[in-house]
């Protein structure tokens, strides 16, 4: 007998297969991913052998929209872009680059972020050496900072001088260079005032092996099954976070490189050539500065729409004014960084 009240089942279509436009309206609770089924689950296990190998714990792991440790959890979300490949290609259309797409940097991450976990799990901020030696952990987070390149007291992992922005970045990234097992601390840092604070590390790290945690909730923060906005919103906001809000440049420079002569009307219009050159340009001064791509992309933008407004065109080279642009790019870049716009992650 059919049972005509029963309604026919409509399988869901395939998410993986949508395009970016309609892969933004997708909402992060109405993905099917898990960690365990992560691309970066080996990644994972690897730096969990790291801690175990020091007698520390491990710390547990889920999905949400970016990296981060939240206060008091002994525990790190992993970004859901790196739980799938589609999802790191619409990463990469909508910010230019993944942050944590290869294993290098992944591992950096990783050990940063079980830095914060142990200190959550030990309840370490408490202590009055670390907070002597790194600096209170109430102080305020800014929305920028302005680092010192040069700066000996602190160690150097991540980018953008990460230590120096908090005393809890200091802290962690402290942990992850002590932690690494190829980083040779001791002699990388001999003569540093950041070696203090490793020895520290190391000290303090060697008391708690073997210790069970004073904090051992399983806690989550924000997974990606009760996150309800949709992959859009998301981006929208992150843009906003890693933009430019005055991108300044000076327009001097611009007619140093370029012309509105009419000897040179027919001529490349510097418009055209540095969309064409836009994607090099913005890679090999992100490499020179440790800034994020798409910070300056924002900028470039802004200098082609100049160019267009004034009819700039070249007067020299393709070749030679590729590479002056280049460093009048760095320049932009940096002095823009050196007013203290190194943002603080989301």
């Amino acid at each position: 007998m059919v049972d005509e009240s029963s309604e026919p089942v409509i399988a869901a279509p395939d998410w993986t297969t949508f395009s970016d436009e309609q892969l933004l309206d997708v909402r992060f609770s109405d993905l099917p991913l898990t960690v365990a089924t992560a691309d970066v689950i080996q990644r994972i296990e690897k730096i969990d052998g790291e801690l175990k190998a020091r007698g520390l714990i491990c710390p547990h792991y889920w999905l949400s929209e970016e990296w981060f440790t939240p206060d008091g959890v002994p525990g790190v979300a992993i970004p859901f872009y790196l739980a799938h490949p589609r999802l790191a290609k619409l990463e990469r259309a909508q910010m230019l680059e993944v942050e944590g797409s290869d294993e290098e940097t992944c591992l950096k991450i990783l050990r940063h972020e079980a830095g914060h976990a142990i200190d959550n799990a030990y309840r370490l901020r408490q202590r009055a050496t670390r907070r002597r030696l790194f600096g209170t952990p109430a102080t305020p987070y800014p929305e920028y900072y302005t680092p010192k390149p040069y700066s000996k007291s602190f160690v150097q992992h991540l980018d953008h001088w990460y230590a120096q922005s908090h005393p809890d970045e200091d802290f962690a990234e402290t942990f992850a260079v002590w932690l690494d097992p190829a980083s040779a601390w001791k002699e990388r840092y001999a003569g540093w005032p950041a070696l203090r604070k490793l020895e520290y590390m190391d000290r303090m790290m060697r008391g708690l092996a073997g210790q069970p945690p004073l904090v051992t909730t399983r806690r989550q923060v924000d997974p990606l099954p009760r996150v309800k906005k949709t992959l859009r919103d998301h981006y929208r906001k992150k843009r906003e976070h890693y933009g430019l809000n005055h991108p300044n440049f000076y327009e001097n420079d611009l007619h140093n490189l370029f012309s509105d002569a009419p000897e040179y009307a027919k001529n490349l219009s510097a418009a055209r050539f540095l969309q064409r050159i836009r994607k090099e340009a913005r890679s090999t001064v992100a490499s020179f500065t440790d800034t994020y791509q798409y910070t300056i992309e924002q900028l470039i933008e802004k200098i082609i729409e100049r160019c267009r407004e004034l009819n700039l065109r070249l007067t020299d080279s393709e070749e030679t004014t590729k590479t002056d642009f280049i460093v009048f790019l760095t320049v932009q870049t940096m002095n823009y960084l050196h007013g203290g716009h190194h943002r603080v992650a989301l």
